[in-house]
């Protein structure tokens, strides 16, 4: 363990997850400090163009292989059976309607694409050499948590509204960094090393800078939910930490049984840990509208998005450490 506190320590000291601390305090000082909304927007849809491309490109050097094939696997596994376990958590310890629950557990089965893009940078900087095809996961694994979350608050009801189910898948498919992620990412497959020289200077050198201004913006916008809510009970924020670390401990044990690479299985332990805050709030808005969002939102930014950023990505590398023997 003490190695995973040497881990800890370094993660903290990366400038993306000190200026992430910068936003928190100052979020939390009420500072008038803040990122305008079409900034923030912008960083955003550059970090996924980013993390596709550069994905792309690397499957595009590794070539198509069971490596990938057992990866992807194991994180559909994932994003359809987490959400599950978490709503009976959910339901075990909380008070929370069963839509709610539902929603909230989707976020838990689904992933950041942020908490993936700091879990990357981590693990290239302690040289963990993962596949480039991982990018593509992250793509498979936005959307199986949110039909989970249908079933299981009852989306099949006689009292649905008609026609939300094709505006649900309209909204699922065609959702703005799920397509943009598997697009940039194609594109990458498709130009590979030719691409990559007439987009080197704008997906390498510029992204730890703008993950560093986007952290920033989260720090604060986390710290600022914190403040207003009111629901978040004592065992809503320890949900909030200790499902991740059950989903780290299944996505390890899932990864060893399918054969998933060590280097892999710590990026997929990172992404079954993490916790959607863009692409599954804006699909529970439309198909299960009752579901309270003070709840999921605050919870998945406000309390599990700092915890893996400061503490979870080192955990998890290190258990995937321990678990693959390496």
């Amino acid at each position: 363990m003490p190695q995973a506190f040497d881990l800890a320590a370094a993660n903290l000291l990366t400038p993306a997850v000190l200026f992430f601390v910068l936003g928190l305090a100052a979020g939390f000082a009420r500072s008038d400090l803040s990122v305008p909304d079409q900034a923030a927007k912008t960083l955003s849809l550059y970090l996924m163009l980013a993390i596709g491309f550069k994905g792309g490109v690397e499957a595009s050097r590794a070539g198509p292989s069971d490596a990938f094939l057992s990866a992807a696997g194991a994180g559909l596994i994932l994003s359809f059976g987490l959400p599950v376990i978490a709503f009976f958590i959910l339901k075990a310890v909380t008070r929370l309607d069963r839509t709610t629950a539902a929603a909230t557990a989707a976020h838990y089965g689904s992933v950041s694409v942020v908490t993936f893009a700091a879990g990357t940078e981590y693990l290239r900087l302690i040289g963990v050499p993962f596949g480039g095809y991982m990018a593509a996961v992250v793509a498979l694994m936005e959307t199986p948590a949110i039909l989970s979350a249908l079933l299981l608050a009852g989306a099949g009801r006689a009292d649905r509204r008609q026609g939300a189910t094709r505006e649900l898948l309209r909204e699922v498919l065609l959702n703005g960094s799920v397509l943009l992620l598997v697009g940039a990412f194609f594109i990458g497959l498709v130009t590979g090393e030719r691409g990559m020289s007439k987009l080197e200077v704008f997906v390498g050198p510029l992204f730890q800078g703008a993950l560093a201004l986007f952290l920033l913006d989260m720090g604060l916008v986390a710290a600022r939910r914190l403040l207003q809510s009111r629901k978040l009970t004592p065992a809503l924020i320890a949900f909030g930490m200790i499902m991740p670390l059950i989903s780290c401990a299944l996505s390890l044990t899932l990864a060893l049984a399918l054969g998933v690479r060590p280097a892999d299985a710590a990026v997929l332990a990172i992404l079954a840990s993490s916790a959607s805050y863009i692409a599954v709030p804006a699909a529970m808005r439309l198909a299960l509208p009752q579901a309270d969002p003070g709840v999921y939102l605050t919870l998945s930014l406000g309390v599990t998005f700092p915890f893996n950023l400061v503490v979870g990505i080192p955990l998890y590398a290190w258990a995937a450490g321990r678990v693959f023997g390496s």
